[in-house]
């Protein structure tokens, strides 16, 4: 019987994905070997699109929870509570998600589990949590983009927020220091995306990158795992 599988592909590719209003911005890149070659953002219509994309990506950093604690607790999940700390002021970025019965329906929005940031991407995250599940997570990883900063920033915080210009520019002047061929990537002109939201996926694409290599950390080294068997961690 003939094989259902595609030709060998002479490579791999990874993928840091971000939202971006109802959809989803994708910055992705080849690898062969040493090689490491950024191509030109895209936009999803959908997280299953992202999954469904061929030939599929062998690593996937998604900044959207993955893992969600049953119950409200103070200051969220460990794996957020530890990248605060890690990020010092930068830390105010990461946001608690809500817990998985307000992600269901469960619980009301007015219980107080949902901030400002969760309840806009709130269907976001419901579209990650339908297709998630233990095993996907050999592919899909929660990551953040300012973790990823702080990892290509020599494990040191960053000094500005990416809403101004001086931040957008400390993370410019990173990125196309560590990755060359990103201003493919962050030059790249799409309407309605602003460049700080490449500058994220830039970012969050370099952690895809070292997950593929196997040399990503994880926060916390010890993950908690959810009722669903999620682990609840950031990958940096």
């Amino acid at each position: 019987m003939p094989s259902r599988r595609g030709p060998d592909l002479p490579y791999f590719t990874v993928a840091g994905i971000t939202p971006r209003g109802r959809r989803w911005l994708a910055g992705t890149a080849k690898i062969n070997g040493a090689t490491f070659a950024p191509e030109e953002p895209k936009l999803y219509d959908s997280f299953a699109d992202v999954l469904d994309e061929r030939p599929s990506f062998t690593s996937i950093v998604v900044n959207a929870p993955v893992g969600y604690a049953d119950t409200p607790g103070m200051g969220g999940r460990t794996c957020d509570r530890v990248a605060r700390t890690m990020l010092g002021r930068r830390g105010i970025a990461v946001h608690s998600p809500p817990t998985r019965a307000v992600l269901l329906g469960e619980s009301s929005w007015r219980d107080g589990h949902l901030d400002a940031v969760s309840a806009t991407l709130l269907p976001r995250y419901m579209e990650v949590a339908a297709e998630m599940s233990p095993y996907r997570q050999r592919t899909v990883y929660e990551g953040h983009p300012e973790l990823s900063f702080y990892q290509l920033n020599g494990d040191a915080p960053l000094l500005w927020g990416k809403n101004t210009d001086a931040g957008r520019e400390e993370r410019r002047r990173i990125l196309e220091k560590k990755i060359p061929g990103i201003s493919r990537i962050i030059d790249s002109e799409i309407p309605g995306v602003p460049e700080k939201q490449l500058l994220d996926v830039a970012a969050l694409l370099w952690t895809a990158r070292r997950v593929y290599g196997h040399a990503a950390k994880r926060v916390p080294e010890d993950a908690e795992w959810d009722s669903e068997g999620l682990r609840m961690e950031f990958v940096l």
